[in-house]
C-alpha cells in the first residue's frame, strides 16, 4: 500500500525553549523530550527564540500582554516591572524575518503561555497590574497571520492524543502539498493529488469535502488559481479533528470497495469492528488496520482505493490512532 510519507525529514518551527535551550527569561528551558526523542526523529527542527532573537539578554525582565481597557483590542508587550520597556514591534517586526527565513516550513510547535509564544490563552493585563482576560503571544499571532495555511500547535496540548493526531495530519499533508507545488501544478496533477486526500477530507469535513468537489469539477486551464483556492479548503478541513462518526463514514466508504471480493464472515466481521469502533469501545486502529489487510489481500482491489492518505495519513510507528 502506498505511503503518504517518505523518509525525509520534515522542516518544522519551534520554540528554542522546547528544545532544551537556555533562553527563558530565568535562564532556564522548557525542554519537551517528547519534541527532542520523538518528533525529532521526522522533524527537522528550526528553533526561534523571539526575545533573544530581538536583542533580549538571558536572564532579563520577564514581559506580559497588556492592553489599555478589557475592550481593547490593541495589545503590547511590556516589561512587567517596567512599563516603558515595550517590545510589541520588535516582535511582531521579527515574526516577518522569520516567515522570509525560513519559508520552507511545514509546521510550527510554540511554547504555551507565552507572551511572545503563546498561541492560546495567554494571560492579558491591565496598566494596573490586573489580569483581565486572554491574548495571543503576539510573534505567535503574527506569525500565524503571515502563514495562515501552515499547522501551528502548542507544546503543551500536544499531550492530547486527539490535538496531536490532528496536527501530524495537517504537518504530512502541508509537506505533500509543498512537494507538489515545487514539481510544478497542472490540472491532471491537482486532480491526482486530491484522488489520494478525498477519504482524508471527508474523514474531517463533509461542507470542505463537498466545496471541494464543486472546485475541481469547474477545472479551467488556470490550474494555478484552482490550486490556491484547493489548499485553502484542504488545510481548512483538516484543521477539524475528525469525529468518530467521520471516521466510521468513511471507513464504511472504504469498506464499499471490497464489496465484491470480501466473504460474508470477513464482510461481517469488519462491519462489527466498525460498530464497536463508532461506540468507543475499541480504538480506530482496530478496523483500520483490517480493512487494510483486506485492501492489501485482495489482488482485485482498485488502486484508488489502495493509495488514499487517509490510510497512511502520518508514520505508523508512532502509534497515533492507537488512542483514537
Amino acid at each position: 500500500m502506498a505511503q503518504a510519507v517518505s523518509s525525509d525529514k520534515i522542516p518544522v518551527g519551534i520554540s528554542a525553549c522546547l528544545m532544551g535551550q537556555t533562553v527563558r527569561f530565568n535562564g532556564g528551558h522548557k525542554r519537551s523530550r517528547f519534541c527532542t526523542d520523538t518528533l525529532s526523529r521526522y522533524f527537522e527542527f528550526r528553533a526561534v527564540c523571539p526575545e533573544v532573537a530581538i536583542g533580549m539578554s538571558v536572564p532579563r525582565e520577564p514581559i506580559r500582554l497588556v492592553s489599555e481597557t478589557p475592550e481593547d483590542s490593541v495589545i503590547r508587550a511590556v516589561g512587567t516591572d517596567s512599563p516603558e520597556l515595550d517590545v510589541t514591534h520588535q516582535l511582531t517586526d521579527y515574526a516577518h524575518t522569520v516567515s522570509q527565513q525560513f519559508d520552507d516550513l511545514c509546521g510550527f510547535i510554540f511554547m504555551q503561555k507565552s507572551p511572545s509564544c503563546g498561541l492560546f490563552g495567554v494571560k492579558r493585563y491591565l496598566p494596573n497590574g490586573h489580569p483581565e482576560g486572554k491574548a495571543q503571544g503576539l510573534f505567535a499571532a503574527e506569525f500565524s497571520r503571515l502563514n495562515p495555511l501552515l499547522p501551528v500547535e502548542e507544546a503543551g496540548r500536544l499531550n492530547d492524543a486527539a490535538l496531536l493526531e490532528n496536527f501530524m495530519v495537517r504537518v504530512y499533508a502541508y509537506r505533500d502539498w509543498k512537494n507538489f507545488v515545487r514539481e510544478g501544478v497542472t490540472a491532471k496533477g491537482l486532480i491526482n493529488f486530491h484522488s489520494r486526500y478525498k477519504y482524508l477530507v471527508m474523514a474531517h469535513s463533509l461542507v470542505e469535502y463537498k466545496a471541494i468537489g464543486r472546485l475541481l469539477a469547474n477545472l479551467s486551464n488556470d490550474a494555478d488559481r484552482i490550486a490556491d483556492e484547493y489548499i485553502q479548503h484542504l488545510m481548512t478541513a483538516l484543521r477539524k479533528p475528525a469525529s468518530r462518526k467521520m471516521h466510521t463514514n468513511t471507513l464504511m466508504h472504504l469498506q464499499g470497495y471490497l464489496k465484491n471480493w470480501m466473504s460474508p464472515a470477513d464482510k461481517r466481521e469488519l462491519e462489527n469492528l466498525i460498530h464497536e469502533y463508532r461506540n468507543g469501545i475499541i480504538p480506530l486502529v482496530v478496523p483500520l488496520t483490517l480493512l487494510k489487510h483486506h485492501l492489501n489481500h485482495h489482488d482485485g482491489v482498485h488502486d484508488y482505493a489502495r493509495q488514499q492518505v487517509y490510510l497512511n495519513p502520518h508514520p505508523y510507528e508512532l502509534g497515533l490512532r492507537n488512542a483514537l
